[in-house]
C-alpha cells in the first residue's frame, strides 16, 4: 500500500502585525500554497508572522548581531524525526518594513510581501546569496516563483 504523505500546512500569526495583518497574511498562506507547487514541495509545514519593526528588529539583533529592523528573517527547523510532514521552519515578516519598501520602490504591498515569504522560503530550503552564482540561483528561484523579476540586489549585499 502507497504511503500518502500529508497535505501542506503554513501556520500564520499575524497577531503582531499591526493594521490589515489578519488580511495580508490570510493571502500569503495563499501564495505559499502556489510557492509550494512551484518548488513541488509536498508534507510541508511553516511557520509564518507578520510582526511590526520593533519585533522584528529585536530578533535581527539576537539572531544576527545587527540592531536593525529588516524586512524577512528565516529560521530553518532542521531535520525532525519520525513521521508527518517536514518542518522547513519559521519566516517572519515586517510589515512596517514593507510598506516602506513599497513606496519607496514603487512597488505594491502585496509585491513586496510576495518577494520576502519567496525569499524567506528559499532560504529555509537552503539557499543563500552569499556569493554572486549563489545569488543569481536564488534570484532565478525568486522569479520562478513570483512569476517576475526578483527584486534581490536592490537591497542584498554579498
Amino acid at each position: 500500500m502507497a504511503r500518502r504523505r500529508s497535505a501542506n500546512k503554513v501556520w500564520l500569526d499575524s497577531s503582531r502585525g499591526g493594521a490589515g495583518a489578519d488580511a495580508r497574511g490570510d493571502r500569503l498562506v495563499r501564495r505559499s500554497a502556489r510557492f509550494f507547487k512551484v518548488l513541488k514541495l509536498a508534507g510541508v509545514e511553516l511557520s509564518l508572522s507578520l510582526v511590526r519593526d520593533a519585533e522584528i528588529r529585536q530578533l535581527n539583533a539576537l539572531w544576527r548581531r545587527k540592531d536593525e529592523a529588516t524586512d524577512v528573517l528565516s529560521f530553518p527547523a532542521g531535520e525532525m524525526p519520525g513521521p508527518g510532514r517536514r518542518v522547513l521552519g519559521d519566516v517572519v515578516i515586517s510589515l512596517e518594513t514593507a510598506r516602506r519598501a513599497a513606496k519607496a520602490f514603487g512597488t505594491t504591498l502585496d509585491d513586496e510581501l510576495d518577494l520576502y515569504l519567496a525569499h524567506g522560503l528559499l532560504h529555509l530550503l537552503g539557499y543563500e546569496h552569499h556569493t554572486r552564482p549563489a545569488a543569481r540561483e536564488m534570484e532565478a528561484l525568486e522569479r520562478k516563483l513570483l512569476g517576475r523579476p526578483s527584486m534581490l540586489s536592490r537591497s542584498d549585499e554579498l
